[in-house]
């Protein structure tokens, strides 16, 4: 297969840790062609179709911390995406203006012709903070709004919150405010810029301090091993971007309870990888974007996340050629 990655630049990634590299690897062992672009990369002209200035790249089989190149390439080229056997959409947070409009110049290189995983539309639609919301039964008591007053009110409730902002990544934003309310006001003005945001809050979950679980899910299946992240220090954010210590643990029947309704519904709407997080029995979150944490899993559990990966994205590709042949066309 000829596989394009629309991600960060590669000389950011740092590839002992870097799940968008892991799917690299995996796939080159295969034999499959790499090539990657970016979002800035990517535009389209009336009378033509989606073009993407992209770096043909070869791994040098480096890796981990070493500080050799880990690929070499022949340059920039200019080619038209549908060409390629799928488009991988690993651009990392956060979800900017940039990355909506990317997300649609995508949405057109499927109308003509493109596999796009995760599917444009579908990132679209499912914000990594509000998509909890279609769930109710997997979450904590949840409240989105712009209003203080509602914010005060919940916390009157609840007592012990979390607030959040709706675009923050890598747990940036994230305040605790306990049951004194002290500096209540000031946070929900600094993160609702009074009234002009909306943000999340929702109760505080005692049981971060055994981590915030990554459940990652792949074609609509759960990887049999997750990945808690243990907040360090003073902190309430178990995030690894926070200093958060990550340990690969075997999934629980109650993570498989939530990866088995959520996973076959969002693998069917086109999100092939999806990251949910769970702290204690309880979904905090949706990531759809780039979700992480191969590597962390791998490494510690032995079970190739990878390898899960590439196999899905393998029979992803051969499931929609068939579609493709028995609708009568067959555009590869």
């Amino acid at each position: 297969m000829k596989l394009l990655f629309v991600a960060d630049p590669l000389d950011t990634f740092k590839i002992y840790k870097d799940s968008t590299f892991a799917m690299m690897r995996e796939a080159a062992r295969r034999g499959h062609t790499l090539w990657a672009t970016q979002p800035v990369d990517l535009s389209w002209q009336r009378g033509g179709r989606v073009l993407a200035r992209a770096l043909p790249i070869t791994l040098t089989g480096v890796s981990g911390h070493d500080e050799a190149p880990w690929y070499t390439t022949t340059g920039l080229e200019t080619v038209l995406v549908a060409e390629f056997d799928a488009v991988l959409m690993r651009k990392d947070p956060p979800f900017d203006s940039e990355f909506f409009y990317a997300t649609h110049l995508l949405s057109q290189a499927e109308r003509e012709g493109a596999v796009v995983l995760n599917s444009p539309a579908a990132l679209r639609e499912h914000p990594e903070k509000l998509a909890i919301l279609e769930f109710p039964q997997f979450i904590s008591p949840t409240l989105v709004t712009r209003s203080a007053a509602d914010v005060r009110a919940f916390h009157k409730e609840h007592g012990d919150i979390i607030l959040k902002p709706l675009d923050g990544m890598g747990g940036m934003g994230i305040f605790r405010v306990r049951q004194d309310g002290l500096n209540l006001g000031s946070i929900v003005e600094t993160l609702n810029g009074n009234g002009a945001q909306t943000i999340m809050v929702q109760k505080f979950i005692p049981e971060i301090v055994d981590g915030d679980k990554r459940v990652l899910v792949i074609g609509g299946k759960p990887v049999p091993h997750t990945l808690a992240r243990i907040p360090q220090g003073g902190e309430v954010r178990g995030n690894l971007a926070a200093g958060g210590l990550g340990v690969a643990r075997p999934i629980t029947p109650r993570e498989r309870e939530i990866a088995g309704v959520i996973g076959p519904k969002l693998a069917a709407r086109g999100l092939l990888l999806v990251g949910l997080d769970v702290i204690g029995d309880t979904l905090t979150e949706i990531n759809v974007t780039s979700p992480t944490c191969f590597q962390e899993i791998t490494e510690q559990s032995g079970f190739d996340v990878a390898k899960m990966f590439v196999d899905a994205l393998e029979a992803e590709i051969a499931g929609d050629r068939s579609r493709a042949v028995v609708e009568g066309h067959d555009p590869f």
